[in-house]
């Protein structure tokens, strides 16, 4: 198995950096291939720009997505950009690592992401039409291979649960799980979550590394977020609205719980494409989802 883990912390001294070294040991324990991309020791330039395109002219206006696409079917991005991007090729298993700041991953850690996720490589791949809109969303360029997040987080874990202030954390990090990662394609392993960082201690910190080796461990067998495919057959096309298969009764109530879409019972009402759902027959599976909304303690 080939790791790539893209790192971003500026402290070497960090929980963050302590952790990042226990992954590489354990990858590296199993027999396995590991590679490093640490952005801030790296000095990793974040911002997008004219001078991503090589084979921009100078007195073209520049459209992101059409100058990343043409620049990288033709060779011509950057040298620190292409070495990126073949690291995402060789690698089988993506793991970003990052602090949670202010509800998302560092700026420098999305510029890497900007810049790296070229049309033709991460998006725009595919065959796109009335029926079809591409492949992403569990398909791409990335099929086949896995990713997962190591997320170190400030404050407590209560305040990540579905009552809780922050919110729950499955949903915070639901676009760059689901946005970032599912969509280039990447079978998306649950995340590993450090909580109380900012508090840690050196017992806080041996419990959170063992936890961490046992989650190196079981990557080859651990389970996907089971998000919904896009060209499975759940979702309508050409709006790409996901098909929920309901009796009328329950309609109004419809709630799809983590990982999968939420719908609010006002939507019900609204009219235009986005909100036309298509009505079928009753799936048992699609209404196990739905009762969640009765009998969950958590409301």
């Amino acid at each position: 198995m080939k790791v790539l883990i893209v790192f971003a912390h500026p402290e070497p001294k960090s929980l963050s950096t302590s952790l990042k070294n226990v992954a590489i040991n354990e990858i590296k324990s199993q027999g396995h291939e590991v590679k490093v991309t640490d952005l801030y020791a790296e000095n990793w330039n974040p911002l997008i720009n004219r001078s991503d395109f090589l084979n921009l002219q100078p007195d073209k206006a520049m459209r992101i997505c059409d100058e990343s696409g043409e620049a990288y079917a033709a060779g011509m991005l950057t040298e620190d950009v292409k070495q990126e991007q073949e690291k995402l090729k060789w690698a089988d298993v993506l793991i970003l690592q990052f602090p949670f700041w202010w509800f998302s991953m560092p700026a420098i850690l999305k510029g890497w992401i900007d810049r790296v996720y070229s049309s033709g490589l991460a998006y725009g791949v595919g065959e796109y039409n009335d029926e079809r809109s591409g492949d992403q969303y569990g398909e791409g360029s990335f099929a086949g291979k896995k990713a997962m997040l190591i997320v170190t987080v400030g404050g407590p874990e209560k305040h990540y649960k579905n009552r809780g202030i922050s919110g729950d954390i499955d949903d915070l990090l639901f676009p760059i799980n689901h946005g970032l990662l599912f969509y280039p394609g990447y079978s998306v392993l649950p995340p590993f979550i450090v909580y109380d960082a900012q508090t840690a201690g050196e017992k806080d910190y041996e419990a959170a590394a063992e936890k961490l080796r046992e989650r190196i461990r079981s990557i080859d067998t651990d389970s996907p977020i089971p998000y919904r495919t896009q060209n499975g057959g759940d979702y309508v096309f050409p709006y790409v609205t996901c098909e929920m298969i309901l009796s009328p009764i329950l309609r109004p109530f419809l709630f799809i719980r983590k990982g999968q879409h939420r719908i609010e019972k006002s939507h019900v009402r609204h009219e235009g494409p986005i909100y036309q759902y298509r009505w079928k027959t009753v799936k048992t599976a699609r209404i196990l989802d739905c009762l969640k909304f009765w009998t969950s303690t958590d409301l």
